[in-house]
């Protein structure tokens, strides 16, 4: 589904009106316009299922790769940087880190694939929660891998500017797949 811009454009000004500004005003005369573009591109990714975003990238290697032990091999990306928006109140949720980690199960992903996989997962109206979900739903989809783990810390500007005010509280997120859940030395890699 694509954003529908003009509607966006007709709602911010809207918007403006009902707190009280002059949209016509010089510095709000473009504002329905970029916001209507911003959305298009910090939003982009409510436009695509998980599964959409797996085929996207979906560039795996298999060749030339040999797991003897694959059980004892692990992929790990780490301070893969990402924002998203609260469902809850519209808020940003800001200097958010992703680690994601995957037990190879005959083929890895793309590294570039992975990061690339997080920021289209945080474009869309989320929770943290949901975002560690999304993520480690579609690496292990690309993968074929049932042993995923991915961590998020994050600030949520609904805790930091907003209601209780505690701008150095962060949010720490947690999502482990098969073995990761019960197997310690895999658990202990993550850290």
């Amino acid at each position: 589904m694509a954003i529908d811009t003009e509607a966006v454009k007709k709602h911010i000004r809207g918007l403006i009106e009902a707190l009280g500004e002059n949209p016509d005003r010089e510095g709000l005369k473009e504002t329905p316009d970029r916001v209507a573009r911003m959305y298009e591109e910090v939003f982009e990714g409510i436009g695509y299922t998980n599964h959409e975003i797996a085929q996207m990238y979906n560039k795996t290697f298999e060749e030339e790769l040999e797991f003897e032990n694959y059980s004892q091999d692990v992929v790990i990306v780490r301070d893969i940087d990402i924002f998203s928006y609260c469902e809850h109140h519209l808020a940003l949720m800001y200097d958010m880190k992703v680690t994601v980690a995957y037990v190879p199960n005959g083929k890895v992903i793309g590294l570039s694939k992975i990061a690339r996989i997080a920021d289209m997962v945080s474009k869309r109206l989320q929770l943290q929660e949901r975002i560690g979900t999304d993520i480690a739903d579609i690496i292990s989809e690309v993968t074929d891998s049932p042993d995923v783990a991915v961590l998020i810390e994050g600030n949520h500007s609904c805790m930091s500017a907003r209601g209780i005010k505690k701008p150095n509280a962060k949010t720490y997120t947690t999502t482990l797949r098969g073995r990761f859940k019960t197997d310690t030395g895999l658990q202990m890699r993550l850290k």
